[in-house]
């Protein structure tokens, strides 16, 4: 074998991270094989990606035979959403063990059975995202033909592996909203009937670019952003556009707004082009264990706010589990819009809550969003965390708990030093990334501190993702 081969291999067991395994007997030994995105018991075709002399990776081109585990679904299958086929409790059997595993081999440690607490599953395991975000693009995957079109008017999801091609999203994916998913349809025929271009991935040009859907629980309205280039602009009629939008979803419709955006890099972000609000609202409010948050559509805010909930309680249940946080001093690093903090300092008396991120948008929402709730009791800093604690060595000693978030890239090795330089009394780390946490947790250890709790919290069925929440102790 060598890279860039196309292979027929079955799939026997399941990888941290979504990646299917095969082994074949070699004069060697035995030789691995792993595939992304890939079920136990399935048959696929893939490409060798990367070939070393003990494993290769591969990308999963397609499935050939299904596993007998796997079911049938009403919903059309995406690549956002591997393992939709597979049944929920599977799912997490095999993210558990997987996962478990990383802290084995990474972290090295070796009574992570023991220090396991709980999986928290999904309350919702269907339907349960708050944002989506569609692409258009003139290539075509044709689903049931599995061939590459031209000259085309597509709006959905990109093709597993490719960054040109989209496949028409023609009904619900079971993780968005299905009426609005059974709408978009409508939607695509809409503007293609505006006889203005989708958007050509390789040649950038072309006028649709991306449709941005901000979903509330709480109200139940939708957020949308349309977002084009200034190619043709004249052409389009934005007010039709927006009586069509209001005529199609009605009283669902919190907002509409148009964003025009030449960049080339194939981004929704509002930042990177002018925006502007055709209709409604820029913002819909939601809830998350008793506090309201503005939601924009740029706000960072957890995807599946009711997963959520049961993450921040498992957290805040650690951050009290050995110790009375009343008038003591918290840290809430890489706090993003503050969800966590807000929700500590509205629940225990005294506290005071100091929360960092780089983001200043995210500070911004933070801020306003405790003006809402009326809560006094915290500051808010828009810093990077590593800069942030050399500027401000007076905290040293004085912080009790730290409430940890950040990227999944982890935390970099200076700041992490940082960090446990502050000396606090415990650490709550949680990690949408468990193999980075795995090999932070070795640092904390090594400095000191003792793990004493894990859970996983499943936040994105039916994808590989799956976050942790640990509780570190510092030894005397």
């Amino acid at each position: 074998m060598k890279r860039g081969d196309i292979i027929e291999i079955t799939i026997t067991d399941y990888a941290f991270g979504g990646k299917g395994i095969a082994k074949q007997e070699t004069e060697n030994g035995q030789y691995v094989i792993f595939v992304q995105n890939t079920i136990p018991g399935q048959k696929v075709q893939a490409r060798i990606a990367k070939k070393k002399k003990r494993f290769a990776e591969c990308k999963l081109i397609k499935v050939l035979e299904r596993s007998p585990d796997e079911v049938t679904t009403e919903y059309q299958p995406i690549s956002g959403a591997p393992f939709i086929t597979l049944p929920v409790a599977l799912q997490q059997q095999y993210k558990k063990q997987a996962t478990l595993e990383q802290y084995r081999r990474i972290g090295e440690i070796q009574n992570i059975d023991e220090v396991f607490d709980t999986y928290l599953e999904s309350p919702e395991t269907f339907n349960y995202r708050n944002k989506m975000e569609y692409s258009f693009s003139t290539i075509r995957q044709d689903l049931e033909t599995n061939e590459e079109l031209d000259d085309q008017f597509a709006l959905g999801f990109k093709t597993r592996g490719t960054w040109w091609k989209v496949e028409n999203l023609d009904g619900p994916d079971g993780l968005f909203d299905a009426e609005f998913e059974t709408q978009l349809k409508e939607i695509r025929q809409y503007l293609e009937a505006t006889e203005l271009p989708a958007w050509h991935p390789p040649q950038k040009i072309g006028f649709f670019r991306h449709l941005v859907v901000r979903k509330s629980f709480e109200v139940n309205k939708l957020l949308i952003n349309l977002v084009t280039s200034s190619q043709d602009l004249e052409k389009f009629d934005r007010e039709a556009f927006k009586d069509f939008m209001v005529g199609l979803l009605g009283e669902r419709l919190a907002g509409l707004q148009h964003t025009v955006n030449d960049d080339v890099a194939d981004r929704a972000k509002i930042e990177n082009g002018e925006n502007g609000l055709l209709y409604g609202e820029p913002i819909v409010l939601e809830k998350l264990l008793d506090l309201q948050f503005e939601i924009s559509m740029e706000s960072f805010f957890q995807t599946n706010p009711k997963s959520a909930e049961r993450l921040y309680n498992k957290a805040i249940e650690y951050a009290q589990e050995q110790f009375d946080l009343k008038e003591q001093l918290l840290m809430d690093l890489f706090c993003g819009t503050g969800t966590i903090g807000q929700i500590m300092a509205n629940r225990i008396d005294g506290v005071k809550v100091i929360g960092v991120d780089i983001v200043p948008e995210a500070i911004e929402d933070a801020k306003r969003n405790a003006e809402r709730n009326g809560i006094e009791n915290l500051d808010f800093y828009a810093a990077d965390v590593g800069k942030f604690l050399v500027e401000y060595p007076n905290f040293t000693d004085q912080i009790h708990t730290i409430m940890l978030d950040p990227p999944r890239a982890g935390i970099a090795p200076k700041t992490l030093k940082k960090v446990m330089a502050l000396n606090a009394k415990q650490i709550v780390y949680i990690s949408c990334n468990p193999a980075t946490q795995a090999r932070d947790s070795k640092d904390l250890l090594e400095y000191g501190y003792e793990l004493k709790k894990l859970s996983l919290v499943d936040q994105f069925p039916h994808t590989s993702h799956i976050e942790a929440v640990a509780l570190f102790i510092k030894g005397n």
